[in-house]
């Protein structure tokens, strides 16, 4: 169905489906929206499912602040084989036997992994060097010196296991690869793993999200433009675990031109959403020690 672009800005929680890639997910989604603009919050792999959400309009400019948040996600870990992406659509690389494990000796193993940790991203990924994504030279056949990073992992929970499956909960930060702790987990158990599922079920502000599905945003398109309305969420979620400033109309006016509004010595220091005395939402802001707010990215949206 051919549809028009049109000026529309909000956000999507989308529940991708298996198999496609994030990009192709938003153009889709997009497409049915018939948003002029959109941006997804950190991509999710073919074989991941879950939430996805999707920036559109003036809500893009927060895209980049949300990619940054906490999320959660389910993983199933199968034991015993290691492959060259560190999931199911690789090659085999190795395989051993998975000794009898008890749930100390899984618990000691998963221990290491929480916390701050360093973690070496799988070499099949999206992370670029010299402008290159790293999956791109590993499909050349050249050889990927994958760097180090510290990530933050703030659970890691069994939920279920078999002879030779762990499923698992985890909650973790900005740039942690769930494939890589499932290598990392089988490396401390000795017989190696990979990862075979992978859903995200939140991540911070949406942390109980009402998920959409591409289906169900096909459904709402055909109905009309109310419906398909009604399946975004306003720019503003996406700042709702920040503080609220509201300015008077002389710091709605200083702020309209982009200049730090005193706000004095009460105010929380920190990143907050910044609404005008008309009630609409201006920015992203930071305010300083001082109590001075500045923009961080200014928000161009109609008045309400």
């Amino acid at each position: 169905m051919r549809r028009s672009f049109r000026d529309i800005h909000g956000i999507l929680l989308l529940d991708k489906p298996l198999g496609l890639s994030s990009n192709q997910a938003l153009q889709t989604a997009r497409r049915l929206v018939g948003a002029a603009k959109g941006g997804h919050t950190g991509s999710l792999d073919p074989l991941a499912t879950g939430l996805l959400p999707l920036c559109f309009g003036e809500a893009t400019k927060l895209a980049g602040w949300l990619l940054g948040s906490r999320k959660a996600y389910e993983a199933e870990v199968r034991l015993g084989a290691t492959t060259t992406t560190a999931d199911l659509e690789g090659e085999v690389v190795e395989t051993r036997p998975v000794p009898a494990l008890d749930t100390a000796a899984i618990e000691a193993a998963l221990a290491p992994l929480r916390g701050r940790i360093v973690q070496v991203p799988p070499a099949y990924s999206a992370i670029k060097q010299d402008g290159v994504p790293l999956y791109v030279k590993a499909r050349r056949g050249e050889t990927v010196d994958v760097p180090s990073r510290e990530v933050e992992v703030y659970r890691l929970d069994v939920l279920e296991r078999t002879t030779d499956t762990i499923r698992l909960h985890v909650e973790c930060g900005s740039g942690t690869y769930v494939r890589s702790l499932a290598v990392d987990l089988g490396a401390n158990l000795g017989c190696g793993a990979h990862l075979t599922a992978l859903r995200r079920l939140w991540v911070e502000p949406f942390m109980a999200p009402a998920m959409i599905t591409l289906d169900q945003l096909r459904a709402a398109a055909e109905a009309g433009p109310d419906p398909l309305d009604a399946c975004l969420l306003p720019v503003a979620a996406g700042l709702a675990h920040v503080p609220r400033v509201d300015l008077d109309p002389e710091g709605t006016r200083v702020l309209g031109f982009g200049q730090p509004v005193p706000l004095g010595e009460g105010a929380t220091p920190g990143r907050c959403g910044v609404w005008g005395a008309d009630g609409r939402l201006m920015a992203l802001g930071d305010v300083d020690g001082a109590g001075v707010l500045r923009v961080l990215r200014g928000l161009n949206l109609p008045s309400v």
